[in-house]
């Protein structure tokens, strides 16, 4: 006897509480997206207007106390800082994804996982191969193009999208969050600067107190905050960078009750999730934006030289094509070597338009970018305007694609929410396993 293993449907629809959980963050992330749009247009105005001088003093403003290299410039907290923020937020929704989420089974992790790796890998290899013979100071930007800026793609996508499966929305949603995970790997691998192991052994004592405090589910602010700024100040000594803290101090974090009964309420991750995405969409990204996007372009001459700077070139191609090419092959590979086939009603090119998207490179690729080449750098400057140009490219394009889908599933969103046994469960997500 001959047992067939079912087709597994990759991009289908979620469960019920899973929809309205994911729905919750793309509206914080959406408005998010707005914030971090008006703070990048304030800083592209100021620092190309009269007044920039005055920017850019803002901006090196260095507060703080001379120890352990707490003296920082006003653009540096925002980077190594705020941005701590946001990474904590990201490693939360990830940790919870894996652990109690959709993404927990096998069939439903390895597509977006698949999809940001090679939403990484193919960028990357781009770049490098256009600057192949530019030196290794060049070469050392390769990860710029690699990263998703989630609050831009998903406001894109609130925009343009209204009436997409909120399957897809949910893919970009985790795509985006695993390739932050990537990303902040790659920054603590390869843009260490001046490792001091010392202090990264020490900070193992205050991120254990937390973690001993957290899986005991103390929600006491006056405990866990102190513990970890020790943390974070330790990460920030010891040469790796301080968004690191951020990740590690978030997989500490417990997903489920201790009960394990969700109708009691919700897990530490995600109350702490609930508490800090806010702060991190409406605050800590919208401030970076703000000190890391504001470049002096230059006039005609200025854009001139960036155009020709193969460093331009390699991030606006890696961004453009890169994401694109990595993202939606890697999605492809998957159906044609396993059992998975995409959802019934979807079409790839639902998944190309999501894949052009992703180009949206900015928060992460800004900060990338600063670790490469540093602040005062032509290079540095140039990457700025390849990653704002870029986006913007990618966004363009993925209008075009995902408007011209979004009129073909304006029918099927009606039908979604229509609710004939007026059980407050819209039909559509009855008998789901």
């Amino acid at each position: 006897m001959i047992i067939t293993r079912p087709v597994q449907r990759i991009l289908r629809r979620t469960s019920h509480p899973e929809y309205l959980r994911i729905s919750a963050i793309l509206r914080k992330e959406t408005v998010g997206g707005a914030l971090l749009l008006a703070a990048t247009v304030v800083a592209l105005i100021w620092a190309n207007s009269a007044g920039s001088a005055s920017y850019f003093s803002l901006r090196e403003t260095s507060i703080g106390v001379d120890f352990l290299g707490l003296k920082l410039s006003l653009g540096s907290w925002a980077a190594d800082g705020l941005l701590a923020i946001f990474f904590f937020v990201a490693g939360l929704e990830l940790k919870r994804e894996f652990v109690a989420g959709d993404l927990r089974r096998f069939d439903r992790a390895i597509v977006p996982i698949a999809a940001a790796i090679g939403g990484v890998a193919v960028p990357a290899i781009i770049y490098t191969l256009v600057n192949l013979t530019a030196g290794p100071e060049v070469l050392h930007g390769w990860a710029i193009p690699t990263a998703t800026d989630i609050a831009f793609a998903l406001a894109v996508l609130a925009v343009i999208g209204s009436h997409l499966p909120s399957a897809l929305r949910t893919f970009l949603l985790t795509l985006a969050v695993v390739d932050d995970l990537i990303a902040i790997a790659i920054i603590a691998i390869f843009y260490p600067h001046g490792l001091e192991p010392q202090y990264l052994a020490l900070a193992l004592i205050p991120l254990g107190l937390f973690t001993w405090l957290v899986q005991k589910r103390v929600r006491s602010w006056y405990l866990l905050l102190p513990l970890a700024i020790i943390t974070w100040v330790l990460i920030h000594a010891s040469g790796v960078h301080a968004t690191v803290a951020g990740v590690l101090l978030a997989f500490a974090v417990p997903v489920l009750r201790r009960d394990r009964n969700p109708d009691n309420g919700p897990g530490l991750a995600e109350h702490f999730e609930h508490r800090f995405r806010p702060l991190s969409t409406g605050v800590a990204v919208p401030i970076f934006a703000f000190f890391s996007a504001g470049v002096a372009i230059g006039g005609w001459s200025g854009l001139s030289s960036a155009l020709g700077d193969s460093v331009t070139i390699g991030i606006v191609l890696g961004l453009v094509l890169g994401k694109m090419i990595g993202i939606f092959a890697a999605t492809f590979i998957v159906t044609k070597t396993t059992r998975a086939s995409l959802d019934e009603g979807l079409s790839w090119i639902d998944v190309l338009g999501l894949a052009i998207l992703a180009g949206i490179g900015f928060t992460v690729s800004l900060l990338i970018s600063e670790l490469a080449f540093g602040v005062e750098s032509a290079h540095n400057d140039h990457a700025k305007i390849a990653i704002l140009s870029a986006s913007l490219i990618a966004a363009l394009i993925a209008t075009v694609v995902l408007r011209i889908r979004n009129r073909q599933y304006r029918r099927i969103a009606e039908l979604e929410a229509r609710d004939d046994d007026g059980d407050g469960v819209p039909d559509v997500f009855a008998n789901k396993d």
